[in-house]
């Protein structure tokens, strides 16, 4: 099964008749947080009014957090429904991605008929991102749009580099996108992010998720945070109104207490993932060193998916990210327990 995402459990569904164990979305193995699954109970009795379409005790409530103003927060539905609204509130003329990264890029820009730009990662590299960027980055350059952690490899973006190239873009009158929706998944998040440039930068933006850090993919919840308000407004007048639930944004609001999940969640993820990386790398795969909570591999199997998937496990089969080959794959890391049947089931695949 080789789907345009990862987390696909419905068509698995359809075609096996079964609830997969679905490594292919990587999305909190924890769960929602029992906090957050009881702001989701009591905002049920909300749901015969309209949602305030403006988020406002949510962006009040990341304002603290963020030390920025409310102005400068958008709330939407989903990083991918910011993207949408980013590419046509600005109609950029041309922008530059790195890739492989998030096709969700590229399918918004697309939209507006904007001239894309591909900054290849290459193998030979180990798919880092690394100053040659930089030269890429020239004046007629509307947009870079980076990830951070990438998406699929699970790299972060060195912080003097991501200086760099903020500073590049500034120079070029480029708008910096920074999607950071796996950044709560690395061991020192604060230290790869560049929030506290954005007071002094109008041409920054960062893009930030609940989906992932708190397994809240059903209820789809995101913001952007920019200086820039009046292109925040554009934003905000390029979509549908009421696009952010009252279930969603109450979520939201429980979600930024919940200080003790994340670290929680940190620490499986520190102790599981280089756990894989090894039993990965003992199967003859090539595993990249990666920071969030999934890992990308090749492996010489091209239908190791197709195989996995008979066994009642998803993998995310990364053939169809630009950039990359049949063989190339993503792990989300997960439990001990359910890591550990991967690794069976792989094993039995590979060795018979």
């Amino acid at each position: 099964m080789n789907t345009l995402h990862g987390g696909d459990w419905a068509g698995y569904r359809e075609r096996f008749g079964a609830e997969p164990l679905d490594f292919s979305a990587s999305v909190s193995p924890l769960g929602l947080p029992e906090g957050v699954r009881r702001a989701v109970v009591a905002a049920l009795s909300q749901s015969n009014r309209y949602p305030d379409p403006s988020c406002r005790t949510l962006r009040a409530l990341l304002a603290q957090q963020t030390g920025l103003d409310p102005a400068q927060i958008l709330c939407g539905n989903g990083v991918s429904d910011l993207l949408y609204r980013l590419a046509l509130a600005l109609q950029p003329e041309s922008a530059l991605l790195p890739a492989p990264s998030f096709s969700e890029y590229e399918a918004a820009l697309s939209l507006t008929h904007c001239e894309i730009i591909y900054h290849p990662l290459l193998r030979e590299e180990g798919f880092r991102l690394t100053e040659g960027i930089l030269s890429a980055i020239h004046p007629g350059v509307s947009m870079v749009i980076l990830c951070q952690p990438n998406n699929p490899t699970g790299l972060t973006v060195s912080p003097e580099l991501l200086i760099r190239i903020l500073q590049r873009c500034r120079v070029c009158a480029a708008l910096l996108v920074v999607d950071e929706s796996f950044l709560p998944f690395l061991e020192c998040p604060g230290l790869f992010t560049l929030q506290e440039h954005l007071r002094d930068n109008k041409n920054l933006m960062l893009l930030r998720s609940f989906t992932k850090s708190h397994a809240m993919a059903g209820l789809r919840l995101g913001y952007a945070l920019c200086s820039d308000t009046e292109l925040l407004h554009r934003m905000y007048l390029a979509g549908a109104p009421w696009s952010v639930s009252c279930v969603a944004q109450a979520a939201g609001e429980a979600a930024l207490g919940e200080e003790a999940y994340l670290a929680e969640l940190r620490s499986l993820i520190c102790r599981e993932r280089p756990v894989l990386c090894s039993e990965l790398e003992g199967l003859g795969c090539s595993v990249l060193p990666g920071e969030a909570n999934y890992l990308f591999f090749s492996s010489p199997m091209t239908n190791l998916s197709r195989l996995l998937a008979q066994r009642g496990i998803l993998i995310r089969d990364c053939s169809n990210f630009r950039g990359l080959s049949p063989g190339d794959y993503r792990i989300a890391v997960r439990t001990q327990e359910e890591n550990r049947r991967l690794m069976s089931e792989m094993r039995s695949i590979i060795y018979g």
